[in-house]
């Protein structure tokens, strides 16, 4: 179990520093190119919605066997190999340096007022649309992406990580890419994506309420609210989100940082009317993208280390 923690720990290191270099091989492209091909073959009425389940059970067992066999095929060779194995696996599963870059790409722009670029570097990371956008506008793109990914693409891997080891956080990562490219609510994927969503919701309970609680705890709050009134404004707020479980991200970068989220966006043209999250004592600007970087790495720090102290509690016990 502690070397358990320490590949956890030094998957953490690599990721930040590393991340996941253009043009490398990656299991989640892998992951990708299965999904694409069973939803050509399965997503058909009448049988949608039961192949939709199909789809989650053949991907999950596709990444958790993979990951499960590679990393005791090479324990039993040797504890080095395995643990080498291990670490490279969970660091290939997380997303600080890739979201911090895609951050900085919309910042450096938005600061040198090059709007336009600014705009098409957005639109690469968000749905809506982004052609009118201003800078407040764009900041919010950015502000509620990283938020909401720090724990899709950070804590939550991390949770079923320390839960079940590098299988687990493939596990996870299976449903959430399958939930990414299947989970609308629109004609095509209503009933075919209806288990993905539902799973991905489920696997992300736990771990986004605790980041969003350890964003309220562990980052400055730039209003000087007591943590009561933090949490009261954050309970407030985070259940208005139509998703079960980004609200609690987003409700809590918003009142740690003093601005409003959420509101009007268009998706090909057609209006969306999104609850508002936050107070908005500042109006955003470039430097919120920063702050919310730094609310995801701070996060990320406090959510290892009390892992990590709860599994060598156990361990010790």
């Amino acid at each position: 179990m502690i070397s358990h923690i320490f590949a956890i720990g030094l998957a953490l290191i690599i990721d930040r520093i590393v991340g996941d270099p253009h043009g490398w091989p990656h299991p989640v492209r892998w992951l990708g190119a299965l999904i694409l091909k069973l939803t050509a073959k399965w997503n058909h009425p009448p049988n949608a919605f039961r192949n939709g389940f199909s789809l989650i059970f053949a991907t999950v067992v596709a990444a958790f066997g993979t990951a499960y066999l590679l990393v005791s095929g090479a324990y039993a060779l040797h504890w080095s190999l395995g643990f080498l194995i291990e670490t490279l696996l969970i660091a290939s599963g997380l997303a600080q340096k890739s979201l911090r870059d895609a951050a900085e790409e919309v910042y450096q722009p938005l600061i040198q007022k090059d709007w336009s670029r600014a705009r098409e570097k957005l639109s690469w990371i968000v749905g809506r649309d982004t052609a009118n956008l201003d800078e407040s506008e764009i900041t919010r793109g950015v502000v509620e992406t990283v938020s909401e990914n720090t724990s899709d693409g950070i804590t939550a891997p991390l949770f079923w990580a320390f839960l079940l080891g590098a299988p687990g956080l493939w596990l996870y990562k299976a449903v959430n890419t399958c939930d990414s490219m299947v989970g609308y609510k629109n004609e095509e994927f209503a009933q075919f994506g209806y288990a993905s969503a539902r799973l991905d919701d489920a696997l992300n309970f736990i771990p986004s309420r605790m980041t969003g609680a350890l964003i309220l705890l562990a980052t400055k709050n730039k209003r000087n609210l007591t943590v009561r009134q933090r949490f009261a404004e954050w309970a407030r707020d985070a259940v208005k989100h139509p998703s079960p479980n980004s609200g609690w991200l987003e409700a809590a970068t918003a009142v740690q940082l003093g601005i409003e989220l959420g509101g009007v966006n268009t998706y090909k043209g057609v209006r969306s009317e999104r609850a508002r999250m936050g107070t908005p004592f500042y109006e955003l600007e470039a430097k919120h993208i920063k702050e919310a970087v730094q609310h995801m790495h701070i996060a990320t720090i406090w959510f290892y280390i009390l892992f990590a102290i709860g599994v060598m509690i156990i361990e010790f016990a």
